[in-house]
């Protein structure tokens, strides 16, 4: 299963026969089954008919559409939910479960940290002319997952977390050369090269989660690291925070290895970054593999955590309703980490 990425002006997708055609000027010039397909993203003006849209939702096939000079979500399209609705109520009811949910945050948090962590061991393993400023944010770090076990509520989780936050990019923004303009995490707009390509990376991660809670039965809208609120998928946020370090290690790797090169961005009137063609082009392929990876660990973690909220979903009078039969085999550190498999 794979993403498609469609950069150019002037196509058309168009569903044929369990297939999805892209078209030039009329002309088909690629066809991809749709066993082969996990999502769709748009990154030019492009065309598709309604039919075309159903057709992807009924196979499963997610479609982000980015728009805007600086590639901003737009759109994001689901594939079908599963028809299990027991994992939703139960979300709804322990969102406000403080134990329940402060025992998913100090599980969220810790795989968070645990990644942050590690990548700043290998980063110092290479540079070793950076030790005082990666080992100051590994002993922080260090401490920070230290006191996790003992945030009585999701408050004290969330300043745990924030304080480790702080700590690793202190670390992070030193592994890149002065000339990058990269000082601290920024998103609204991202000001750099590094903050434009870590928010790519993060929206493609952050519908990647979103498509896995749908399919897995959960509600994306509904988290407890990231409580509920208005236009925010906070699940999907909660799920993809140990995630967001692969994308910083990616991103720290293309300009190390200089794929990515200050010439390959520029400038809005507004003061944001802008990929440029040639470098999106080089990103979205340099990333896929990685993408890939991530997006079979997501749907793991969420068919793991809607077994788990299922289970607690509490109702007058189940009626022997039947188990979701979701599979959770083969888990991982980080899968239990991010089971969701914590006290009722």
């Amino acid at each position: 299963m794979s993403t498609l990425y469609v950069d150019r002006k002037g196509m058309s997708l168009r569903w044929h026969d369990g297939a999805l055609e892209l078209r030039a000027e009329g002309l088909a010039t690629r066809c991809l089954p749709a066993a082969l397909l996990h999502r769709v993203v748009l990154r030019a003006d492009t065309q598709l008919s309604s039919n075309t849209l159903a057709a992807l939702a009924d196979a499963g096939i997610g479609l982000l559409a980015l728009g805007g000079r600086g590639g901003q979500r737009v759109a994001h399209v689901l594939g079908v939910p599963a028809g299990d609705c027991l994992a939703r109520i139960a979300q709804c009811q322990r969102v406000a479960d403080e134990p329940w949910a402060t025992a998913w945050c100090r599980q969220v948090v810790r795989a968070k940290l645990l990644a942050q962590h590690r990548l700043l061991q290998q980063a110092l393993q290479s540079r070793a002319d950076l030790r005082k400023p990666l080992t100051d944010s590994l002993a922080t770090l260090r401490r920070v997952t230290q006191g996790l076990p003992l945030a009585a509520d999701r408050a004290t989780v969330r300043g745990l977390e924030g304080a480790g936050a702080a700590a690793y990019f202190r670390g992070y923004q030193t592994l890149f050369a002065p000339a990058l303009g990269f000082v601290a995490r920024r998103r609204r707009p991202p000001p750099d090269p590094v903050n434009a390509c870590l928010s790519l990376g993060y929206t493609l991660l952050q519908t990647q989660a979103e498509q896995a809670c749908w399919a897995a039965g959960l509600d994306p809208m509904v988290g407890f690291l990231h409580t509920p609120s208005h236009g925010r998928a906070s699940l999907a946020c909660d799920l993809v925070e140990p995630w967001r370090a692969r994308i910083d290690g990616w991103v720290w790797e293309q300009f190390r290895s200089r794929a990515l090169r200050p010439e390959h961005f520029g400038q809005d009137g507004a003061g944001a970054c802008l990929i440029g063609k040639a470098a999106r082009a080089h990103f979205y392929q340099a990333i896929a593999p990685l993408q890939q990876r991530c997006a079979v660990a997501l749907r793991r973690h969420a068919r793991m955590a809607a077994r788990a909220l299922a289970g607690a979903a509490m109702l007058p009078d189940d009626g022997g309703w039947a188990d979701d039969g979701l599979d959770a085999d083969g888990c991982s550190a980080t899968d239990t980490a991010m089971s969701g498999q914590v006290p009722a």
